[in-house]
């Protein structure tokens, strides 16, 4: 059991530092995989807003928010 270790360790030393080019690139696949996949469902069906979206969201609000308010007492 011990050689199996060791054997698998040498393995995935070999492919952390050997600066192979095929190795290089599957890094970066898996790196991609690991991070863009729970990018891209946390993303889905969202549009995002640029700045004006988002100052036009803001007015819309503030003038439902000071229409919807009930008068002042005299």
């Amino acid at each position: 059991m011990g050689s199996e270790t060791n054997g698998f360790r040498a393995k995935m030393e070999h492919y952390l530092y050997s600066g192979e080019k095929k190795h290089v690139l599957a890094g970066m696949a898996i790196i991609t995989a690991v991070f863009g996949l729970p990018w891209y469902l946390m993303n889905r069906g969202t549009k995002q807003l640029s700045h004006q979206d988002y100052l036009e969201k803001a007015d819309r609000a503030r003038n439902a928010r000071l229409h919807s308010s009930p008068p002042a007492p005299k």
